[in-house]
Formats: structure tokens, C-alpha cells, sequence
């Protein structure tokens, strides 16, 4: 399994999160990283995984992968009911 490398505006916002009762952690986010429900293309050639974060919300996790490692941009809760329609 390659590296998984978090920048700091990512570990930034699971602080936030965290503030705002939203429980994300590294674990998580890893295992998301790994075991994706979904990915996307995302902005500047950018990853986009996602996985189930509680019945109502996703954790979408934008991120950068080369031959080394998986670098961690930034994560953000979405709901469900906006990306799970198809």
C-alpha cells in the first residue's frame, strides 16, 4: 500500500470538523482511501473518493496520487441524498 500523506489544510479541517461535532479522523479517512464507495475526477486532474460517513451524510476526500504516495488535499461532509443518485 503506498504512503498516505496529509497536507495541512486537511488536517486543518478535520480539526474543524471536529469543532463542529462532525467525528473524522485519520482511520477513517484511510480506510475510505482504500476502500472507496465511489471516486471521481476532480479539479486539476484530482481524485475525489468517497464513503459513508452516518445514515445522512458522505465524506468526500480530494486527493493526489503518484508512484510513492496518496496525498490528502482536503475533505468535506456532503449529504447523501446529493451524491449517492447515481
Amino acid at each position: 500500500m503506498k504512503k498516505i500523506v496529509f497536507s495541512l489544510h486537511a488536517l486543518n479541517k478535520i480539526q474543524i470538523l471536529s469543532d463542529h461535532k462532525i467525528l473524522v479522523d485519520k482511520n477513517l479517512i484511510t480506510k475510505i482511501i482504500t476502500k472507496p464507495g465511489k471516486i471521481e475526477s476532480g479539479y486539476k486532474n484530482r481524485l475525489v473518493a468517497q464513503g459513508i460517513l452516518d445514515d445522512k451524510h458522505v465524506l468526500r476526500i480530494v486527493y493526489e496520487e503518484n508512484e510513492e504516495e496518496i496525498k490528502i488535499i482536503t475533505i468535506y461532509p456532503g449529504r447523501r441524498s446529493r451524491y449517492e443518485k447515481d
